[in-house]
């Protein structure tokens, strides 16, 4: 079984950057996706973006275009989050999902999910 461990979250200033890492255990398997939510209190896992394992191909949230950047490194079997121009109302706890559906903004559809990764962003 796939485990998931997100990492890089922290306080950040708003109009800075932070880049978030998932970390597998176990083979991510090439008609997979991975995907990046986050949560605040009170409210339902939001979709941020996703990646298609095999083929690279990203998804993006409408908040995140232009701003947020999915990525994988096959031979760390790791997936990056980079976040840029951070605002106030970025802050939430980001979770890191696998999807055998290839890409999916669905949270009912991933199957594991990291501990999660605290990202404040505030003055």
């Amino acid at each position: 079984q796939v485990q998931l461990v997100e990492s890089g979250g922290g306080l950040v200033q708003p109009g800075g950057s932070l880049r978030l890492s998932c970390a597998a255990s176990g083979r991510i398997f090439s008609r997979a996706g991975m995907g990046w939510f986050r949560e605040v209190p009170g409210k339902e896992r939001e979709f941020v973006a996703a990646i298609r394992w095999g083929s690279g191909n990203t998804y993006y949230a409408d908040f995140a275009k232009g701003r947020f950047a999915v990525s994988r490194v096959g031979a760390e079997i790791t997936t990056y989050l980079q976040m840029n121009t951070l605002k106030p109302e970025d802050t939430a706890v980001y979770y890191c999902g696998r999807t055998r559906r290839g890409d999916s903004a669905y949270a009912a559809e991933y199957d594991v999910w990291g501990q999660g990764t605290l990202v404040t962003v505030s003055s």
